[in-house]
């Protein structure tokens, strides 16, 4: 397509191929293994970096240091300069602190570093038993999920259920932890005595014999 001298001085035509280069498909970003990731998303506090998840690590003033990088099995990233920094298991800001000492190593006198999740890991946890829809469930990005809620993501209890024995298994750091919990109390206290439900755990609703 050709166009004259007048109207590519014309200002609509102008505006019109701006915007259509402002608004039209864009590029979607790739992690470090090629894999696309959506955008950065924000976290609470409290929420923990877990393995296969992809983080966009961003230096201030320092472009060449910044990196989009997945987690690896063994909870390290691997970044510019200083190689493989363990940010697994840690929140976002600890995981900002780790990497700004990794950079203090040697690097830069006084880095700033900010860390924000590209994309969410599959977190999973599944509930057997006494419960209407028994199986394997996903714990929602960016969420917060109590056994009383996965009871309910489960279709609730059946009607032999023994709501006061609720048994929790989770595996840590190789290690099988068992919680024996009462469905009951926590239903009644609310979230005040909440049990949080962390990927990986195995929920058994027991049945009652009465």
């Amino acid at each position: 397509m050709t166009f004259s001298l007048r109207a590519l001085l014309n200002p609509a035509l102008i505006l019109g191929l701006t915007s259509s280069l402002s608004f039209g498909q864009q590029a979607t970003p790739a992690a470090a293994d090629g894999v696309p990731v959506k955008p950065a998303a924000a976290v609470d506090g409290s929420y923990q970096l877990s393995a296969s998840e992809v983080v966009k690590v961003t230096v201030f003033q320092e472009e060449d240091l910044n990196a989009t990088a997945r987690i690896a099995e063994d909870g390290t990233v691997q970044l510019p300069l200083v190689g493989a920094v363990k940010i697994g298991g840690k929140t976002v800001r600890q995981a900002a602190l780790a990497i700004e000492a990794a950079l203090r190593n040697g690097f830069l006198v006084q880095p700033q570093v900010s860390v924000t999740v590209a994309e969410f890991a599959k977190r999973r946890f599944a509930i057997l038993g006494e419960v209407s829809r028994p199986g394997t469930y996903e714990i929602p990005a960016n969420e917060v999920l109590d056994v009383i809620q996965a009871v309910g993501l489960a279709g609730g209890y059946t009607r032999s259920a023994n709501t006061s024995k609720i048994i929790v298994k989770r595996v840590t750091q190789g290690s099988e932890q068992v919680f024996r919990l009462n469905g009951t109390d926590l239903a009644r206290s609310g979230r005040e005595k909440a049990f949080r439900v962390m990927p990986g755990d195995t929920i058994t609703v027991a049945e009652s014999f009465f």
